[in-house]
């Protein structure tokens, strides 16, 4: 069974793939935030700005099956032409609570790449293509290797220089979007600032909010 928030079309907006067509999986739940704004003080993920609770979003619904998922996917692929490798995001919420072999394999069978977006508090499952690991804070982080390290900045107990040594193909700093804090702070300077001072960085920024792209 497989839960699901939302799941549309659209572009990446952030770090190393951004620009890039590709279908969303929003799986509900996460390990880090109930997702409910009373729980929200307490949580080891305070910051978020994503709606991960239930199944109610686009597209979204429980799956009793790993085809009915992944032909459910397959169908929000426009029929484009030309030769651009499809692409479908897992994300959350936590993805790696319920993403699993057996859905990567149906992806790739039905000729997509595989990338996910976690926050590398649990170990990730064999044969995705591109994975994306965001820590959060203090908590622990298992998924040490990757393609891209993607932290969100300023975050006063998870700073960059505690990540430059773990094995990342690249390494970007996102500003943090402090809407859901109540604003505050110039985090786009700030990161700015740092990633000048220390080039191993590369600034991501949320190019979907830029463009009023969903």
């Amino acid at each position: 069974m497989y839960s699901v928030k939302e799941a549309f079309y659209s572009l990446q907006g952030e770090g190393g793939q951004a620009g890039r067509a590709s279908v969303f999986c929003r799986f509900s739940g996460c390990n880090l935030w109930s997702g409910r704004e009373a729980h929200r003080a307490a949580a080891a993920c305070r910051f978020c700005d994503t709606d991960f609770v239930g199944t109610d979003g686009q597209h979204g619904g429980r799956f009793t099956s790993t085809a009915a998922l992944a032909d459910h996917l397959v169908a929000l692929w426009p029929e484009a032409p030309g030769t651009a490798t499809p692409q479908v995001i897992f994300t959350g919420g936590e993805p790696l609570l319920q993403l699993d072999e057996a859905l990567i394999a149906a992806m790739h069978e039905r000729g997509f790449d595989v990338a996910v977006e976690t926050n590398g508090t649990l170990p990730a499952p064999a044969g995705i293509d591109w994975l994306c690991v965001s820590p959060k804070g203090q908590a622990p982080l298992v998924q040490t290797r990757g393609d891209e390290l993607k932290l969100i900045h300023p975050q006063p107990d998870a700073p960059p220089e505690r990540f430059v040594d773990l094995g990342f193909r690249h390494f970007f700093l996102q500003p943090m979007d402090t809407a859901p804090l109540g604003g505050g702070g110039d985090s786009l300077a700030e990161t700015v600032a740092y990633c000048l001072a220390h080039p191993q960085w590369r600034l991501s920024l949320q190019t979907h909010k830029i463009a009023g792209i969903d």
